[in-house]
């Protein structure tokens, strides 16, 4: 039988589990009586640990509080939150590197040695590149999930790539983080179609809208959704090119938001990727130094080919 402190440790760590437990459930677990879990839960309690109890068979599970109790954490379950803390300190969203920052020294203090040497070895190994894009408001972030959730129309300032500045109202559906952005995809009430939006580029309106009925999503992935979004649709060219190598391959070359890949067979794929400027999409495509095939749009078809023959000439 587990002594006292011990058994708190070990009743804290089965309440902090998604699901309720019945009383007899932990007692067995515990290798006590009921009686015992009661006290036991009635000290939780006194520490500060909401532990909430239901009628019937539901039993008991570990709610949210006023304030933020200690919490357990297994070996992996502890080195996964400070890696993801030491990530946050330089991520995409602004505000939140000194709070990261202070979270991930307050854990490093009380992991064990060899938890602790598991961190610092991935930290000394590993060198990370700012993200040169721009950062988003962690309160942005906040409103406009908080109007997902509650199913509120969203009235925001919205700055285009060219800086022209609208006003949109659109009925939020989810939020799409791709690594280096964070997008919107919503229902455009003014222009009566969805729409995908750079967050770092809102600035909500308060108060928020009326609720309104949830649509059916245009697409059963968003993910895939969003990238052909930001990828050809907002572009005066959208290009398709065959690439001869494995999607694999150019998959790792080609980031999500600035193509899409979709495999041919074992040894080719086809890239789908957008732009302003027909010399930008011809040299970008170049510069990968795989076997390429231009499909359309004509004019960059046309375009490859007096670039071609612009360079052959340049070396005869």
């Amino acid at each position: 039988m587990l002594e006292t402190s011990a058994r708190l440790l070990r009743l804290l760590s089965l309440l902090q589990t998604p699901r309720d437990w019945t009383g007899t459930e932990l007692a067995e677990r515990l290798e006590v009586d009921v009686r015992t879990v009661r006290r036991d839960i009635d000290k939780l309690r006194g520490l500060g640990y909401p532990v909430h109890a239901s009628a019937g068979v539901a039993g008991y599970r570990l709610g949210a509080g006023a304030k933020l109790p200690p919490l357990l954490l297994d070996d992996d379950e502890a080195v996964a939150v400070a890696i993801g803390l030491r990530t946050a300190a330089g991520g995409s969203i602004a505000g939140i590197e000194d709070s990261s920052l202070r979270a991930l020294t307050k854990l490093e203090q009380v992991l064990p040695s060899r938890l602790r040497h598991r961190v610092h070895l991935l930290h000394a190994v590993t060198v990370t590149v700012p993200a040169a894009s721009a950062t988003v408001d962690p309160d942005v972030l906040t409103a406009v999930a908080a109007t997902i959730r509650d199913q509120h129309r969203l009235r925001f300032d919205y700055r285009n790539h060219d800086g022209a500045l609208s006003l949109r109202t659109t009925e939020p559906h989810r939020l799409v983080h791709t690594g280096r952005h964070w997008y919107l995809i919503g229902w455009d009430v003014d222009r009566h179609d969805w729409r995908t939006y750079r967050v770092d580029r809102m600035h909500p309106r308060i108060p928020t809208g009326p609720r309104f009925a949830p649509r059916e999503a245009p697409d059963t992935d968003l993910a895939g959704y969003l990238t052909r979004g930001v990828t050809t649709s907002p572009y005066r060219y959208a290009a398709r090119v065959t690439l001869r190598v494995p999607a694999a391959v150019a998959a790792d070359r080609i980031a999500p938001t600035v193509g899409v890949i979709e495999p041919i067979d074992a040894e080719s794929c086809l890239l789908r990727t957008g732009s302003n400027s027909l010399d930008e999409l011809a040299i970008y495509v170049a510069l990968f130094d795989f076997p390429f095939q231009v499909h359309e749009p004509p004019e960059l078809v046309e375009r490859v080919r007096v670039l071609a023959a612009r360079f052959a000439d340049a070396v005869s």
